[in-house]
């Protein structure tokens, strides 16, 4: 049963990040963390399964990386 709940508690954080870039051109994970309200390694978690899937585009600019929707489908 506890295993259902942390399934349920990924998800639901996979899709709060996946539903704040979807309305956006791109944001850092700094942004994404402000605009989630959630931490640091629940965003890049979250990232990494999007990325995972082919669902996230990354852009590095200098130093940072900026993540925005792929909206052509898998990588």
């Amino acid at each position: 049963m506890g295993d259902k709940i942390k399934y349920k508690k990924e998800n639901s954080v996979v899709n709060k990040v996946y539903s704040t870039l979807k309305n956006s051109d791109g944001l850092t994970i700094t942004e994404l963390v402000t605009k989630t309200k959630l931490n640091r390694s629940s965003v890049r978690t979250a990232l990494a399964k999007l990325d995972g899937a082919g669902k996230v585009l990354i852009k590095k600019i200098g130093m940072a990386k900026v993540y925005s929707i792929n909206r052509k489908g898998k990588k």
